[in-house]
């Protein structure tokens, strides 16, 4: 062609059909991996829900349930490493009895999940009980899940606690651990370990109450359920009672006052009595030495002479509490009327609070009340201001105890270590006798928490 450039006139043709397949082809669409695959929508399904902030019990009651459903296991255990670091105590679960929380505890070191925090490595066996390191709780029947696999959990400076999955059969895989590694890793935000272990950290801070920090102290459940309310200190009869009266009229009136508290107290202890007997409660056997005691004329002639000579109600029953301890210690040490003439003081103190009612002593209702132990004096007299919760200090233990919050029959938590360091009277608190903690000042979640379980509870126990 006329004018036109040598080298496209020299060019090849190249056939339209050709030009079509010399193309690029079309970039492929990415694969959308839609709902379907159950570990994949598990997995997905719990990262959505430990993105969110919530409070530390619904993180120990749901995260097992997610992660025992990702992992097909049987039981999913998540542990706390509590005290001064060296213990782990079981906080939340499932495949296990709810009764496991809080009592199951670890030396770090101690069996395989003690094991893996020491050396912070996971560790898995196919048969548990063949492990050298392995720890049985006959009370757990885990034996039924022998394939085991535990990871730690990793803070900022050290094991925050420990992951542990079980199952029936099927051991883990090199995936499934790198996989429970990384859940791990997940849900440290939401363990909020710091709080935990305020109590014993900062041992040289004593709070002077009232304050609004929020703290989370760790204990031994012994009643389930939970409770909101203000914490009151279990009381006694003041040191300084009141004088007695020297009239006539006024010792008859003291007269008819002790009377009076030995009937009130003889009926609540055969009632409390019964009760135990009907719940088949251990070690109650003492509330028959206490009705024992109100039964015996002796002891109730004694007060009552006391009274009429004008000594007055409290300084009556105090007269007869400290003859019965003088005769049983001064004279005879024998260990049965030792502890006979403490469970006289005890009930002494319980029939003058009956007898006079005294509002130095009174409690506040509906609180969850405070102390170093229990005595029957709580029950007769404390029980009264209807409470809501017992938290007792790590001084606190033995059947008996366990027997009066049984009696009691409230949520109540028992070994809450700094709970005297960091509870004053009128500190709301939320207890937690399913896991064994008491949250002071709690927040605006986890209040709405409590009472979002406790109006599906009620929904449930209605239908």
């Amino acid at each position: 062609m006329w004018g036109c450039d040598s080298r496209l006139r020299n060019a090849p043709r190249i056939d339209p059909v050709d030009s079509i397949l010399m193309r690029k082809p079309a970039p492929a669409k990415p694969h959308v991996h839609a709902r379907g695959n159950q570990r994949l929508d598990a997995v997905l399904d719990f990262v959505a829900f430990a993105a969110k902030p919530m409070p530390l019990v619904t993180l120990l009651d749901v995260a097992p349930k997610r992660i025992a459903e990702i992992f097909s296991a049987n039981v999913c255990s998540l542990y706390l490493i509590e005290g001064d670091g060296n213990e782990l105590v079981m906080r939340g679960n499932v495949g296990f009895e709810s009764q496991a929380l809080g009592q199951v505890r670890l030396r770090v070191g101690q069996g395989i999940t003690g094991e893996s925090i020491e050396y912070m490595r996971p560790m898995s066996a196919e048969t548990a009980e063949a492990h050298t390191a392995y720890k049985h709780f006959a009370e757990l029947g885990e034996e039924r899940f022998p394939v085991f696999l535990a990871v730690p959990i990793r803070g900022r400076s050290g094991a925050l606690g420990a992951l542990v999955v079980q199952r029936a059969s099927v051991p883990f895989e090199q995936a499934d651990i790198e996989l429970l590694v990384l859940i791990g890793g997940i849900i440290v935000a939401g363990i909020r370990h710091s709080e935990l272990l305020d109590s014993q950290r900062e041992r040289s801070e004593r709070r002077t109450g009232g304050g609004t920090r929020k703290v989370t102290l760790t204990g031994r459940p012994v009643i389930p359920g939970r409770a909101l309310g203000a914490v009151a200190a279990l009381r006694r009869p003041p040191s300084h009672p009141q004088e007695g009266s020297t009239t006539e009229e006024g010792t008859r009136a003291d007269t008819r006052l002790i009377k009076g508290a030995f009937e009130v107290a003889t009926k609540a202890i055969s009632a409390l009595r019964a009760k135990a007997q009907r719940l088949n409660v251990k070690e109650s056997a003492f509330l028959g030495t206490y009705l024992e005691l109100l039964e015996d004329m002796r002891f109730r002639e004694r007060a009552l002479e006391l009274a009429q000579g004008g000594h007055g109600v409290a300084q009556s029953l105090a007269q007869v509490a400290r003859e019965v301890t003088r005769t049983a210690i001064s004279f005879t040490r024998d260990p049965f009327l030792e502890e006979r003439a403490k469970d006289i003081e005890d009930l002494c103190d319980a029939l003058t609070m009956l007898a006079l009612n005294d509002r130095r002593t009174a409690l506040p209702t509906k609180s969850l009340l405070l102390g170093d132990g229990l005595t029957v004096f709580d029950l007769l007299v404390s029980a009264k201001a209807q409470p809501v919760g017992i938290i007792l200090s790590d001084r606190a233990g033995g059947p008996r105890t366990q027997a009066l919050l049984r009696l009691l029959d409230v949520p109540s938590i028992i070994d809450v270590v700094g709970a005297f360091r960091w509870a004053s009277d009128g500190d709301l608190a939320l207890l937690d006798g399913d896991h064994g903690l008491l949250i002071i000042n709690p927040t605006k979640s986890e209040i709405a928490s409590l009472r979002e379980a406790r109006r599906l509870h009620e929904n449930t126990s209605t239908k």
